[in-house]
């Protein structure tokens, strides 16, 4: 149970930093945000490889892992978008009328 946790932790840190690597420019999002979005991405995939029937292979499961790179990219590209839209929304000035 705790192995089980404990790699679905680490394996969504790397699918997470994979997904913000491949993705083209810069995110500007935390490395925790960046870990949660990995391992929703990798559940995720793994919940759609085993629907599709590709979840366990013999050898690496190469289909597995791109559905949940694919997810990754996905997921820290909304992350992205979300807290610019956050943070272009706290900086904007008041406008005063005279």
């Amino acid at each position: 149970m705790i192995g089980t946790i404990l790699w679905g932790i680490i394996g969504g840190a790397i699918v997470g930093y994979l997904g913000r690597l491949l993705l083209p420019g810069r995110q500007n999002i935390s490395a925790l945000t960046t870990v949660l979005v990995g391992i929703l991405a990798a559940t995720l995939g793994g919940i759609i490889a085993d629907w599709l029937g590709v979840g366990e292979t013999r050898g690496i499961d190469w289909i597995r892992h791109i559905i949940q790179l694919a997810l990754a990219m996905f997921f820290v590209w909304l992350a992205a978008r979300m807290s610019a839209k956050r943070h272009t929304q706290a900086v904007q000035p008041r406008r005063t009328t005279p």
